[in-house]
């Protein structure tokens, strides 16, 4: 599976089964997102390849260490790696093609905006769970 920023300069590549999603509905992935709640995933290191445009990524962090890559060229959000250095954190909005994959998990939905409203059965965190146990609700055995 491929995926690919707006303007279509970054580009990147997935091997393997492709994990289960989840919605983050805190503030900041609102802001991230100019919506309800962003929607990603975890991807093990070895199943990533960039295939375009890795020069072109910038990177915003907060003070709380919250991150945002983006394409300097178009704005969108992109893949990097994540802090554990074994996993890449990837928006499922820049995925291409059909997938089987869902969104399980549902974060923050204790600061979630009024006026969202989640409406599938994804399990719902009233913050955000410890990493290792929601990486093991997106990986899927197949």
């Amino acid at each position: 599976m491929r995926g690919r920023c707006l303007c279509g300069a970054v580009v990147f590549e997935i091997e393997g089964a492709l994990p289960d999603f989840y919605q983050c509905h805190c503030s900041q992935c609102r802001k991230l997102s100019g919506s309800a709640s962003d929607t990603a995933t975890f991807l093990n290191r070895d199943q990533f390849r960039w295939r375009a445009g890795e020069d072109l990524i910038g990177s915003y962090r907060t003070p709380s260490g919250y991150r945002s890559d983006f394409c300097r060229t178009c704005g969108s959000t992109v893949p990097h790696l994540m802090q554990n250095g074994g996993q890449y954190w990837v928006p499922a909005g820049l995925l291409e093609g059909s997938t089987t994959s869902r969104v399980v998990a549902h974060l923050c939905v204790a600061s979630k905006a009024d006026w969202d409203e989640i409406r599938d059965s994804g399990e719902r965190y009233p913050g955000m769970p410890d990493m290792a146990v929601l990486n093991q609700r997106l990986q899927r055995a197949e």
